[in-house]
């Protein structure tokens, strides 16, 4: 091999090898915006306590953009009333207590799970059936007092 093939094959190694850094770092730049969970990973107990305390919405909105799929964001009404949210391994739902009993405000599955039935309400009791592969969690939901409250199934 002569030496101006040496060159060559080096030059194009070395031009390789800058195109991949490159390439790397532009992934790195806009790979967390592509791939990554906004605002970072959450551990279970982070998700659970944000659920649990109510959050203030404004009354005569609906943001349906926010809300991914299989959850449902109805229209808050004026007599909306304490939010609490719930977690079974099968999935999280948000309920509120009202002047027409409880509704369920958002629900969505964990991986690997569906939601199989909604009675989002308002009604004395809302329930939604997470459906997986091997298990379903059926989450029952009333008002007790002005309150959400997870109970049993009849």
């Amino acid at each position: 091999m002569g030496r101006r093939s040496i060159l060559v094959a080096a030059g194009w190694v070395a031009t390789v090898a800058v195109a991949t850094l490159i390439g790397l770092g532009a992934i790195r730049l806009v790979g967390e915006s592509l791939t990554g969970t906004p605002g970072g990973v959450r551990s279970e107990a982070e998700i659970e306590r944000a659920l649990a305390s109510p959050e203030a919405v404004p009354t005569g909105t609906t943001d349906t953009a926010s809300v991914g799929p299989g959850t449902t964001s109805p229209a808050p009404s004026a007599s909306s009333g304490v939010r609490r949210g719930f977690a079974t391994d099968g999935g999280t739902a948000v309920a509120e207590c009202g002047a027409g009993g409880v509704r369920l405000v958002s629900w969505a599955p964990a991986q690997g799970y569906r939601v199989r039935d909604v009675d989002r309400g308002p009604d004395d009791d809302v329930e939604v059936t997470f459906q997986g592969p091997t298990r379903e969690y059926e989450l029952k939901v009333r008002c007790i007092g002005s309150e959400p409250v997870a109970v049993a199934d009849d």
